[in-house]
């Protein structure tokens, strides 16, 4: 997606991306270093031999703003989540990753920076319009993400009509072969993909009935101290006007920052 084939498998790719210009770390002067999944356009893809994205560019001016210099390495989903859990080779994850209760048994989160929710992809002429006609139905989304566990809850966890995919390209793949009746993906991989490929004839379906409104964080061990020099910039990015220059560069409209900075 972005300029750049969406289908293009990149999971033996592993980049890293360093903080220019940033201050010591404040940890012996070592680098933070953060993983993440690059296979989710417009938040965090591979241009070519490039990591970028809006939490590419969203982390830069965190870590400029909290004085950090830190590192970005592409680790794929379950990678990430394993590292950060242990806390060992990376103290941190960005990678569009949502705010679960279930989740904070085992991770911390940095303050909430991105509002989303997820959407239902079909091709044109599908007699889906809601999550709920999804029940009998054949349905892809990328595994442990938050449309796994709404899925799950509507179609049944056993349902073997479920199918839990390592990435959303993995997914949007079985839609176009067929393999699939529709996705349940976040809505900026939703749109990013039909905007992207407009003769592929695909259906963009919001539900916020079933949907709700979700949260992004910076994911962390538990315990990390980290989280005390994230979280007030990250406040400070928001409210200076950065974010709104991020997010506009990617998806073309100002943030309800008003919204988003009453979150905890």
């Amino acid at each position: 997606m972005k300029k750049i084939s969406f289908l293009v498998l990149t999971a033996a790719l592993v980049i890293g991306l360093t903080g220019c210009g940033a201050k010591d770390s404040g940890a012996g002067g070592t680098k933070v270093k953060f993983a993440t999944d690059a296979a989710y356009a417009p938040m965090e893809y591979m241009d070519k031999d490039k990591m970028t994205g809006f939490d590419v560019d969203f982390l830069a001016e965190v870590m400029k703003e909290a004085g950090l210099s830190y590192e970005l390495t592409n680790t794929g989903w379950d990678t990430m989540l394993t590292s950060v859990k242990q806390g060992k080779e990376y103290q941190g994850g960005i990678s569009s990753v949502s705010i679960t209760d279930e989740r904070k048994q085992s991770y911390d989160y940095s303050i909430p920076y991105f509002e989303s929710t997820n959407m239902i992809l079909v091709k044109e002429g599908s007699p889906i319009k809601s999550a709920t006609d999804l029940k009998d139905k054949k349905v892809a989304v990328q595994i442990s993400t938050t449309a796994d566990t709404l899925m799950s809850k509507i179609m049944g966890d056993k349902n073997p009509s479920l199918k839990r995919l390592d990435n959303n390209t993995l997914a949007l793949m079985e839609l176009e072969s067929n393999g699939v009746d529709a996705v349940v993906a976040d809505i900026a991989i939703v749109r990013e993909y039909v905007k992207n490929n407009p003769n592929k004839k695909l259906v963009a379906i919001p539900d916020p009935k079933n949907f709700e409104s979700e949260y992004y964080g910076i994911l962390l061990p538990k315990g990390s101290e980290l989280k005390a020099k994230l979280d007030p910039a990250i406040k400070k990015v928001i409210e200076n006007g950065a974010y709104a220059k991020v997010y506009k560069k990617w998806f073309g409209q100002e943030p309800d920052t008003k919204k988003l900075l009453e979150q905890k």
